[in-house]
């Protein structure tokens, strides 16, 4: 079954999350809130389509929590401190469209929002959000640098009885304990869906590179394992000869790739595991004189810079990561503070992009 296919018979079983409006407009700052910093460049985060959609599960199949089980007490969001925990320098459109969107709905719904951002350093996101937790903070969502590590902030949290939200990574920890749920997209699936669109790119056959994510993480993890295993059961053609790390930045992405083309002057196609790697692989192949389409690449975000190259034919396929995690963040917050039941994993549903949608509709990227 090809991508597309799949996404349509997909889309059948999915609602859109209660409460999010079919277009965002992604605004700078937040009334209320502790970051008023105006350089939140949130032109780089608007989309005529910028609503998260979740894939309902079968009635019954999903996990639960409820504020009784987490041991908390109720309370009226309206009235409380919320904080949010940034993980990475947001100069990636990715977190740039991810903290204003979280910004613009704290805005929207009048709700005091104080923010912080780790600027990839592990240890500044810990402090970071013990930090929050000093301040006051109620809730908790936080956008995780790394897996692992989540001890401190668990137990300063636990102790106060503060849910937590995780949005785009995963901890390592229990869910309906230690947090409350998980929002994020399919990795595994995202890396199927790559795989499919380079099998489409190169007929099947010929010699692949990855650019992996940071180490440490679930999404590099998952990313890879699906397009793996992806190609092994459909491409047995396409051989994975080399896999480096690019640590999802366009620079890195761009100097491993001038390495691997020249160490592996005939590969044939390039899967990078977000966008800005992406980038970097196609500013390496201009620079060394390639001729666009040359290598296939795929990747993995959907923002506006990568859905152009696909415009220009440059990449091959995007499968988006929608980063637009505000409305869906704060509604699960609130369900889950009035005593509702909320999943503890929260899978959106995410489109993609090739030559077929990319100019028509690049407006949905961010």
């Amino acid at each position: 079954m090809n991508p597309t296919t799949l996404l349509r018979r997909t889309t059948t079983r999915m609602i859109l999350a209660t409460g999010l409006a079919a277009s965002l407009a992604l605004v700078s700052g937040c009334a209320k809130s502790e970051d008023s910093d105006s350089k939140d460049k949130t032109a780089a985060s608007d989309s005529g389509d910028s609503g998260q959609v979740v894939a309902t599960p079968t009635a019954g199949d999903a996990k639960s929590c409820t504020i009784d089980q987490f041991g908390g007490k109720k309370l009226d969001i309206k009235g409380a401190t919320i904080g949010f925990s940034q993980s990475e320098k947001e100069a990636n459109p990715f977190r740039i469209a991810e903290t204003a969107s979280m910004k613009a709905e704290a805005k929207k719904r009048g709700l005091k929002l104080l923010t912080a951002n780790a600027q990839s350093q592990f240890s500044k996101q810990i402090s970071d959000v013990q930090d929050l937790i000093a301040k006051g903070a109620d809730l908790l969502v936080i956008a995780p640098l790394n897996s692992d590590g989540w001890g401190p902030v668990l137990r300063s949290a636990g102790a106060k009885h503060i849910p937590i939200v995780t949005v785009d990574r995963k901890i390592n920890a229990a869910a309906c304990k230690d947090y409350v749920s998980f929002i994020g997209s399919d990795f595994v699936q995202q890396g199927k869906r790559a795989a499919d669109q380079m099998i489409e790119s190169t007929g099947g056959k010929g010699k692949i590179a990855i650019l992996l994510g940071s180490a440490g993480n679930n999404v590099t993890t998952e990313r890879t394992k699906g397009f793996k295993d992806e190609l092994k059961a459909k491409a047995p053609g396409l051989k994975v000869v080399v896999e480096q790390t690019g640590d999802f930045a366009r620079e890195k992405g761009q100097q491993v790739t001038e390495q691997l083309i020249q160490s592996n002057p005939d590969i044939t196609g390039l899967y990078a595991e977000n966008d800005e790697m992406g980038i970097g692989a196609v500013n390496a192949l201009k620079g060394a004189g390639k001729k666009a389409g040359a290598v296939k690449i795929v990747t993995v975000d959907g923002t506006r810079n990568a859905v152009q190259e696909i415009v220009d034919g440059w990449i091959s396929g995007v499968v988006e990561s929608n980063p637009r995690f505000g409305p869906l963040a704060f509604e699960t917050l609130d369900n889950f503070t009035k005593g509702q039941k909320v999943a503890q994993d929260i899978i959106i549903q995410d489109t993609q992009y090739n030559k077929d949608n990319a100019k028509t509709d690049i407006d949905k990227a961010f």
